[in-house]
């Protein structure tokens, strides 16, 4: 719904080195994955923390390409100067330390190798989160539910993040806030943001919200701004590139 054009593009930013090794952190259900093996020969070691994440991607990518390891991005179990690429899809604004994740992508690195990733940009920039937002606020005023604006749409600041991947190491850092759309129904884009996102566990352990009326009140609300059929909304984004030093 979200992830394919910010995929796409990513995966183009990373083809476009002649990356042969390419390291994939956070690669979730393996949207990126599956969008890097079809542009080039590379061969990719995709991780993440939750193994029931990567066990539901890895019957979709069948290719000798590709590994899929359980790895935490903060402490990467793989040698230094490992790869030539660096790759990560939606996935550092999670992270508890930045700086030491960064400092772990470029460990594994080659020199002159690429980090590339993208985090969203502000909520106000992305409808749909921010319309499922103001929604659960209203349903619960006095305990709003904000994780969407606190995190995966809380890392949007490039000069931060150019200045953490500065102390980290990296140069010839760039970043670009691209704007595309997102394509769904109201119920579809209710229950995969309340229920196929983080999200769901911040309202299940909600004192007012379970994740039944939760999702009734995201599929409400965007119907009352989209209507009954499939609509685009807004969705905007920054992509980052940065080099490991050569010396």
């Amino acid at each position: 719904m979200i992830f394919e054009e910010p995929a796409r593009l990513l995966a183009e930013a990373v083809a476009e080195t002649d990356a042969v090794e390419v390291l994939e952190t956070a690669a979730g259900t393996g949207i990126f994955t599956r969008t890097l093996a079809r542009l080039g020969a590379h061969t990719i070691v995709a991780t993440d923390l939750n193994e029931p994440m990567l066990a539901a991607a890895a019957p979709r990518l069948a290719s000798d390409r590709v590994r899929w390891q359980v790895a935490d991005a903060q402490d990467l179990p793989f040698p230094e100067r490992s790869f030539d690429a660096v790759a990560c899809q939606f996935g550092v604004m999670f992270l508890p330390d930045k700086v030491h994740g960064y400092a772990e992508a470029l460990r594994v690195l080659r020199p002159g190798g690429i980090f590339a990733f993208n985090v969203w940009d502000r909520i106000e920039n992305n409808t749909v989160p921010l319309l499922i937002t103001q929604a659960l606020a209203t349903a619960a005023p006095d305990d709003p539910v904000e994780f969407f604006p606190r995190t995966p749409y809380g890392y949007f600041d490039f000069e931060r993040i150019h200045d953490e991947l500065t102390e980290a190491g990296f140069e010839q850092i760039r970043g670009e806030y691209i704007d595309g759309a997102s394509h769904s129904t109201a119920e579809t884009g209710a229950v995969a943001f309340c229920q196929g996102t983080p999200l769901r566990g911040e309202i299940e352990r909600h004192p007012s919200l379970d994740l039944e009326s939760a999702t009734a009140i995201a599929a409400a609300e965007l119907h009352r701004r989209y209507g009954s059929g499939a609509f685009y909304a807004p969705i905007r984004w920054l992509q980052v590139t940065a080099r490991r030093p050569v010396l």
